[in-house]
C-alpha cells in the first residue's frame, strides 16, 4: 500500500472530527501538531484545568493521525476534599470524547508546608513510573505562554542562575524521560477557548485565588505590570536571547564532562579528574550538578547552595567524604569519586 493509500485510511472519531473543524480550533491543532513533532509513543498529563483539556483534545487527534498509542492520566493527589470526585468527573468528560482515562492515587501522609512543590515532585513520580511499566519515553505536560513568565519570576525571587531562569523549555530530559510541553508558546486565552468549546468544562482550582501560594502572588504582579508596560513579546524575546547565551554553556559543560570524568556503568560510579574544576564556576557547578544528578538517581538536582558549598571545600581542600543527592562523594589523592549511596 502506498504511503498516500496509507494516509487516506486514518479516520478521525466523528465527534472529535466535528470540534476539530472549527477554523480556529484546526490553526491551533496545526501549530500543536508542528510544535509536538513526535513519532514515539506518549502519555499526558491531565489535571482537569482548561489548559490540560485543551492539550488532551489536541494530543488525541496528533496520535491517532500519527498512528501513535496514547495514555491519559489524572493525579488525584487527594490534598482538597472534593479531589478524587472532581478526578472521576474530569474523567467522564474526557470519556464522552473518546479519551479513555487512568486516575493515579497519591497515597500517604500529605504536607503542611511546601505543598504545591512537594505535590509536583509526587506527581511526576506516579507519571514516570507510569511510563517505565510502559517503556514509554514521553511525558506531555499542558504548559503554555504564561507560565514561562511566571517561572522566571518564581526563579529570580528563589535567586537562581541562568539555568533556572529558563528552566521551562519545550522538552527536558529527566532519567530517560522526555517532558515535553507543546503548549509553551501557545496563548492561555486560545486553551480557554478549546476546553469550552470541546468539553463545555473545566476546573476551576480554587488555590488559583489562594494568595498564600507563591505562585498566585507572582501571577497577580504579572497582571500589574502588564497594565504599567510589560510587554510579553518582549518578554518572550528577552528569554530567547537568554537561551542562546545557556546554548553556549552547555556545550563547555557537555567538553568538559566529556574530557574530565569516567562513569563505571557497572559501579555506578563517576571518576573526575583535577582539570573538571579549573573550567568557569558555572561550567563545573553544572557539570557537577549533572554528575549528582545521574549517579543518584533523582528526578531533580541538589539544591543550588549546597552544591556551591562542595565546590568550594573541593577546591579549598576541605574535603574528605561528603554525601549530597543520594550520593557519597570522597577524594583520593587529586582524584573526586561519586558513587551511589546505599
Amino acid at each position: 500500500m502506498s504511503l498516500k493509500n496509507l494516509n487516506a485510511t486514518i479516520k478521525i472519531p466523528r465527534v472529535l472530527q466535528k470540534k476539530l473543524d472549527n477554523k480556529k480550533i484546526k490553526k491551533i491543532y496545526q501549530k500543536f501538531e508542528k510544535d509536538l513533532n513526535l513519532e514515539k509513543n506518549f502519555i499526558v498529563a491531565v489535571s482537569g484545568g482548561p489548559d490540560s483539556l485543551a492539550l488532551a483534545f489536541l494530543a488525541k487527534i496528533y496520535s491517532i493521525k500519527k498512528r501513535l498509542t496514547s495514555k491519559f492520566y489524572i493525579v488525584d493527589h487527594r490534598i482538597r476534599k472534593n479531589s478524587s470526585q472532581e478526578a472521576k468527573f474530569v474523567k467522564k468528560i474526557l470519556s464522552s470524547m473518546g479519551i479513555v482515562t487512568d486516575i493515579l492515587v497519591w497515597k500517604g501522609k500529605k504536607p503542611s508546608k511546601n505543598i504545591q512543590s512537594i505535590a509536583r515532585n509526587k506527581r511526576y513520580e506516579l507519571l514516570f513510573n507510569q511510563c517505565n511499566k510502559l517503556k514509554f519515553e514521553n511525558i506531555l505536560l499542558g504548559h503554555h505562554q504564561d507560565d514561562l513568565m511566571e517561572n522566571f519570576f518564581l526563579r529570580i525571587l528563589r535567586g537562581s542562575g541562568l539555568k533556572g531562569l529558563i528552566s521551562l523549555d519545550k522538552k527536558t530530559k529527566i532519567k530517560k524521560i522526555n517532558l515535553l510541553r507543546p503548549l509553551l508558546y501557545h496563548k492561555k486565552e486560545n486553551l480557554n477557548y478549546i476546553s469550552q468549546y470541546v468539553f463545555d468544562f473545566y476546573v476551576k482550582d480554587p488555590s488559583n485565588q489562594n494568595e498564600k501560594f507563591q505562585r498566585i502572588k507572582i501571577r497577580n504582579l504579572i497582571k500589574e505590570l502588564q497594565k504599567n508596560g510589560l510587554d510579553k513579546k518582549k518578554f518572550l524575546n528577552t528569554l530567547k536571547n537568554l537561551k542562546y547565551s545557556d546554548s553556549a554553556i552547555k556545550f563547555y559543560v557537555n567538553q568538559n564532562l566529556k574530557e574530565n570524568t569516567f562513569f563505571h556503568i557497572k559501579r555506578n560510579e563517576c571518576i573526575i579528574n583535577k582539570k573538571f574544576f579549573q573550567q568557569s564556576h558555572e561550567v563545573v557547578f553544572r557539570s557537577l550538578s549533572t554528575v549528582l544528578q545521574i549517579i543518584g538517581g533523582k528526578y531533580y538536582s541538589a539544591r543550588g547552595k549546597k552544591i556551591d558549598a562542595l565546590i568550594d571545600n573541593i577546591k579549598n581542600y576541605k574535603l574528605s567524604k561528603v554525601t549530597l543527592g543520594g550520593c557519597i562523594i570522597k577524594i583520593c589523592h587529586e582524584t573526586l569519586i561519586i558513587t551511589k549511596e546505599h
